[in-house]
């Protein structure tokens, strides 16, 4: 895992001293369920999730470069709904504080290349619910491919289930978009 700088980020391992600024975001109701996860109630639950965030080589904390504050996460993760080694899933979080800016399709781009030039990723996955158009909005400026919805296929913290909407991106499409 290594730190990837953008134009206004830095995507970096997280740090116990970003506990604040994680749950800063990672408390707001409207920030998690759009993700598939609870809000967070105590810094003492932020905190259990930010130590496991820093020993996994999978989530990067978003830094904005002009506050040095953490305002989201990223990562790349197994794609457990592939049954293929080389398929990662691109999965992202952001303050609500900053929606709207640009900053998850920034950071979003940095770690499709990432995926794509320094790790062998074959094929790169998102997914997100019917109701988060915000998301679908990132994914589509991103330059993933809607496969379809697959439905009723994602329990939630709640037990509700949820439709997801797939989106893919290959590596000769990465490469295609590229020029």
């Amino acid at each position: 895992m290594k730190d990837i700088e953008t134009d206004r980020l830095i995507l970096r391992r997280f740090k116990l001293s970003d506990l604040s600024d994680f749950y800063e975001y990672a408390k707001n109701p409207n920030v998690g369920p759009n993700a598939g996860w609870d809000f967070h109630k105590s810094k003492e639950e932020s905190l259990l999730i930010l130590r496991n965030f820093i020993l996994s080589d999978e989530v990067w904390a978003i830094e904005l470069k002009t506050e040095k504050k953490v305002i989201g996460s990223i990562g790349l993760h197994r794609d457990r709904k592939r049954d293929n080694k080389e398929a990662k899933m691109l999965g992202y979080v952001l303050s609500e504080n900053y929606w709207g800016k640009g900053y998850a399709t920034e950071a979003s781009k940095a770690l499709i290349e990432y995926a794509f030039m320094e790790l062998s990723t074959d094929i790169l996955s998102v997914y997100h619910y019917p109701f988060n158009e915000r998301s679908k909005n990132v994914i589509l400026k991103c330059g993933f491919v809607y496969e379809g919805t697959l439905r009723k296929a994602t329990v939630n913290y709640d037990g509700n289930i949820y439709d997801d909407c797939c989106y893919s991106m290959t590596r000769e499409e990465f490469f295609m978009q590229r020029g």
